[in-house]
């Protein structure tokens, strides 16, 4: 942690006040022998510079080395590094001398060539860029509410919802804590679900207070089956639940808002361990961690020093908890008979009174404990001693670390106050419970001003130990002087042997004392309390930002007192005597855990790598037989083409690349399938699973019925026969539309081309948040659906199977619209008018009862896009969402894209108008006459819902029949293939643009392709016609026949 002394000063007053300055070294130096010396130095350099001759460069090269000096100065000296979190104030203020340099007060028991000494300012941790933040986000939050025009509303239908998180379930005074704070958090009106790596004996306390409990694999290679969708906020307590935080770092659960109670240092002390041992892993996960909670709270200001190295400017402190009251069980417990006191060096008899002090280290508790000796010093009178080497009364000093030198200076102190040699010794920290334990009187030396009460006067509190302490501003806070503790004044520390007379009387302490200290223990037990629930219900206000569907919970000004004032001791009377009597090892198991499988990494890095030069050596040794068989080889071939070469036929080149055409196709054809994919070809429905990121993995199957479909290229699974949506629709690469649109991108990526990759004659979808939830379809569901669908039982239907009446966001039941407007600020009937005014071209009022009726007669309505419809009836529903989505893009784009508001939510969201795509598949299945039916997830009963039959004179189907879509989708396309607008327009980019006069425009330029192929070869065949023949060269001269006698013969002529 580092010291937070600065320079020395002067010796005090007697006080802690803030003394003068000392003066300058020159002023205070005496005329003497070094006095004519400096003046002559000085007299000569002023010489040298004024009128000696100097040379040019060499004042260059005296400028040079003074600016050098100064620059490597400031780089260098320790004083210049700036560290930005978290902010220390250092103690700045020195201790004046006194009038005239003499030694009087405390400076009259301090050893001589000691020095002056300071006594600390105090230390200040200030969350500066977490209150930056927030002031930040609401000034930019109510100018963007402000810029949209148009109101925005809560309509709470209900209660926020929180997951709090744990290593364990074992009872310790973090569990009580959350436990005390939970009570608070459901008076408030929240809703919460614990969740856990192990049990433990609190499990039941949970129960009790009516609070579910679930349990998480311990395995960290294992993926958390979790959706932190379901939750407005996680609470994770302890380092122990860092596990949690591998599916927190995945998509789509990266923005769900997150704090972290971080109560533990063990952590802390192996940061450097792990630096020197590089472990750079280990300490990259905890950083990666450590980032990705939106705040790191720590009950103290010690805490966010040790964890420095983590921090990334979202560390808070809420002081107080009941750690050390809850510790403090285990001590009293303990009997400190004379073994305790012997080990010590105490005696039975004797009196002790204990000195602590901040847990920060300063110069200035040399001086506070030359004070607090000088004021104990006249209570030595009360304990006389035959042996001037023994005495009852004894003084223990608790200190952090003890040098050579602070010994030294604390024996010089005794003796010069009077105690005899030994009666005044230093104690370890590591015996600081021991030390609270058998002292009888407890004084708080420091004049530090902490932000915080002190962690060990609780401790002695609790023990019912008398506590006597200077009058800090956060110490009087919770003591009462003379009620529950003994106070004295700061400024005047030399009154504190007053009140020492007052608590101990004849050696041991006095009535007063006895009852005062029997006060501070009550008192302790719950001290802090209301502060630090207040503090934690403040900041679920800044950090949580709840949808328009949540109830607004109480405020932290709101809270009553009776639930705030004391932690819920009553609950953990059973279960205390489970606890870890070791907690100084808490935090170390996640530590011991993740050490040991980096252990295990190092050890299989360095087998691969020891395999790899063993098989390097092994290659080797055939290499020479394997360059002569490769030789031959490269020989036979050379001669075989040689051979193929010389009898090859040649052909054009169209005749080429038809072949090479014909063999990709085949290669593409060919392809090796695996078993779900030959089973898939042979069914007649397909359930797609649209999903983004690795955090949806463990909610997908792996079934020939089912096929996942990747909105991102990255994060697909390995293995899988998924679909990569962005490859089929590049709109998908915009990640602004990639949020917004969600399952809507699936839609449109599968209904593009769909023939080439969806050959199934139903189609069907089902949320991963469905199979969250375990209301996915079951094996009785889906052989149920399947039947329904060979047998045509309800023909051109639309199956669902996640009802709108048993959704968590429709607590009061709602009718359809009313829900619609629940979930998106009161907004979404007007939303939707606006938009089909725009899809439609309608001039009509904004009238919210000319909205397409849906009529709440006691049927539901499908949500979380989990339903089955045919395939072509779901390329007639994405030719309407198509024109819709547009509709509703050019609504909200501009100013949601540049401020991130929408009329749809009350904060900035990145989804935007996605919950109202989420309900308007019903309005087009309700309004295109199709029967809609509800299958059970359980058992596979279906039930028809909203019959056909009741809706005559509801429907609106001339705006919803598949004519009247088809002419506005031809008119989109016939608008953008002929006039090419210029302006932004969502339409085209998701999906085919095609209309009749493209198609005819395709089948002329086809006929005009053949017609001139056909004309080229026409003109081939003239040019051949008439292309001019060469003349003979000669005539052709018959050679003699074979039977011609040789020229040797004798020939006879004839006269």
């Amino acid at each position: 942690m580092g010291s937070l002394e600065s320079g020395g000063g002067a010796g005090a007053t007697g006080s802690c006040k803030r003394g003068p300055p000392p003066p300058p070294p020159l002023l205070r130096a005496p005329a003497g022998a070094d006095g004519p010396r400096r003046v002559s130095a000085r007299s000569r350099l002023a010489r040298f510079l004024l009128f000696e001759k100097v040379d040019y460069l060499e004042w260059i090269g005296t400028a040079a080395a003074f600016f050098f000096v100064t620059i490597v100065f400031v780089a260098f000296f320790p004083g210049s590094t700036v560290v930005e979190r978290p902010t220390m104030l250092l103690p700045s203020r020195r201790a004046g001398s006194g009038a005239g340099g003499g030694r009087g007060g405390a400076e009259a028991v301090l050893p001589l060539g000691l020095g002056g000494l300071e006594t600390g300012e105090g230390v200040v941790f200030e969350p500066t860029r977490l209150k930056e933040r927030w002031a930040r986000e609401r000034r930019e939050e109510a100018d963007s509410l402000a810029k949209l025009g148009k109101p925005v509303r809560r309509v709470g239908v209900r209660k926020p919802r929180l997951a709090m998180v744990f290593g364990d379930l074992s009872p310790d005074a973090m569990q009580l804590q959350m436990v005390s704070f939970a009570s608070v958090l459901e008076a408030m009106g929240y809703e919460m679900e614990v969740f856990s790596f192990k049990d433990g004996p609190c499990s039941n306390v949970w129960i009790t207070i009516g609070i579910t409990v679930n349990f998480l694999a311990d395995d960290t290679n294992l993926h958390i089956s979790v959706d932190w969708l379901d939750y407005d906020g996680i609470l994770i307590n302890s380092i122990e639940a860092r596990p949690v935080f591998s599916s927190l770092l995945q998509e789509p659960f990266k923005s769900i808002p997150v704090i972290w109670n971080v109560q533990e240092s063990s952590l802390a002390h192996r940061i450097s361990g792990y630096n020197s041992s590089g472990m750079i892993q280990i300490l990259g996960g905890w950083k990666e961690a450590f980032s990705r909670a939106n705040v790191v709270v720590f009950p103290n200001y010690v805490l966010p020093v040790m964890y420095a190295a983590f921090d990334s400017g979202n560390y808070f402190v809420i002081p107080g908890s009941p750690a050390v009251s809850f510790q403090t069980d285990r001590i009293t417990s303990r009997s400190y008979d004379q073994d305790v006191r012997v080990s010590m060096g105490l005696s039975l008899s004797d009196f002790v009174i204990a000195i602590v002090g901040s847990q920060f280290s300063y110069g200035g508790f040399f001086m506070e404990e030359a004070l607090v000796l000088q004021a104990i010093g006249p209570l030595l009178q009360q304990y006389p001693s035959q042996n001037s080497t023994q005495l009852d009364l004894k003084v223990r000093i608790l200190t952090e670390n003890v040098t050579e030198k602070h010994r030294m200076f604390l024996e010089a102190v005794a003796l010069n106050v009077g105690f005899p040699s030994g009666a005044v010794e230093h104690v370890a920290a590591e015996d600081k419970d021991k030390l609270l334990g058998v002292s009888d009187l407890i004084i708080y030396g420091s004049c530090l001003n902490e932000r915080s009460f002190p962690s060990v006067l609780v401790q002695a509190m609790c023990l019912e130990k008398l506590v006597i302490a200077p009058d800090l501003g956060i110490i009087k806070k919770y003591i009462d002087d003379g009620v529950n503790g003994l106070l004295f004044p700061r400024k005047s520390i030399g009154k504190l042997t007053q009140v020492l007379l007052q608590a101990v009387s004849n050696g041991k302490i006095s009535i007063l004392g006895q009852t005062i200290a029997s006060a501070g223990k009550v008192h302790a037990k719950n001290l802090m309390a209301s502060e630090t629930i207040e503090g934690y219900a403040v900041l679920l206000e800044n950090v949580f930002k709840f949808p328009a569907e949540v109830l607004n919970p109480l405020t932290a000004g709101e809270i009553p007192v009776v639930f705030k004032q004391e932690w819920k001791w009553h609950l953990f009377e059973d279960v205390k005597h489970f606890n870890n009597m070791n907690e100084t090892l808490t935090g170390y198991n996640i530590l011991q855990k993740l050490e040991d499988e980096w252990h295990r990494n190092q050890m299989e890095d360095h087998h691969s790598n020891a395999s790899k030069i063993d098989e390097t050596f092994s290659v080797m040794t055939w290499e020479e037989e394997r360059a002569d068989e490769i030789a031959n080889l490269k020989k036979r071939v050379e001669e075989e083409e040689l051979k193929e070469r010389s009898e090859q036929p040649h052909g054009t080149w169209e005749e080429v690349y038809r072949n090479v055409k014909k063999v990709e196709r085949m290669k593409n054809d060919l392809h090796e399938r695996d078993d779900k994919e030959l089973e898939r070809t042979g069914q007649p429905l397909c359930i797609y699973e649209p999903f983004f990121g690795e955090g949806i993995w463990p909610f997908l199957h792996r079934s020939s019925l089912y096929r996942g479909i990747g909105l991102a290229s990255k994060g697909r699974r390995p293995g899988a026969d998924d679909i990569d949506a962005s490859s089929r629709l590049p709109l998908l690469n915009n990640g602004y539309y990639r949020d917004i649109l969600g399952e809507f991108g699936a839609f449109f990526a599968l209904a593009n081309r769909i023939d080439r990759i969806h050959k199934n004659s139903w189609i069907g979808f089902q949320s991963w948040r469905v199979t969250a939830r375990k209301a996915n379809l079951s094996k009785n569901a889906e052989s149920a659906i399947l039947e329904a669908i060979q047998t045509q039982r309800h023909g051109d239907a639309f199956y669902f199977w996640v009802r709108m009446d048993q959704d968590k966001r429709n607590h009061a039941n709602k009718d359809f619209w009313s829900f619609c407007d629940a979930i998106n600020a009161g907004n979404c009937r007007l939303a939707v008018l606006e938009a089909f005014q725009r899809m439609y071209s309608l001039q009509v009022d904004d009238d919210l009862n000319t909205l397409p009726l849906m009529p709440n007669d006691g049927g539901t309505w499908s949500v979380m896009q989990s339903w089955v419809l045919p395939t072509r009836s779901f390329l007639e529903f994405v030719m309407f969402s198509r024109m819709f989505v547009d509709a509703l893009d050019a609504q909200m784009y501009d100013k949601h894209h540049q401020t991130g508001h929408c009329i749809l939510s009350l904060h900035m969201d990145q989804h935007c108008y996605s919950r109202i795509l989420e309900l308007i598949v019903n309005v087009w299945a309700f309004h295109s006459s199709r029967r809609m039916v509800y299958v059970n997830p359980e058992t596979g009963e279906m039930q028809e819902q909203h019959r056909r039959n009741g809706r005559r004179g509801q429907m609106s189907i001339q705006w919803f029949s598949f004519s009247t879509l088809k002419s506005m989708d031809e008119d989109l396309a016939e608008e953008f293939d002929e006039d090419h607008p210029d302006r932004r327009w969502l339409w085209p980019q998701t999906g085919e643009v095609f209309w009749q006069g493209l198609y005819e425009r395709e089948r002329i330029i086809r006929q005009q392709e053949k017609e001139r192929s056909k004309q080229q070869s026409k003109e081939k065949i003239q040019r051949i016609k008439k292309r001019a023949r060469q003349k003979t060269l000669g005539w052709y001269i018959k050679p003699p026949p074979d039977d011609v006698g040789s020229l040797n013969d004798t020939r006879t002529v004839d006269q």
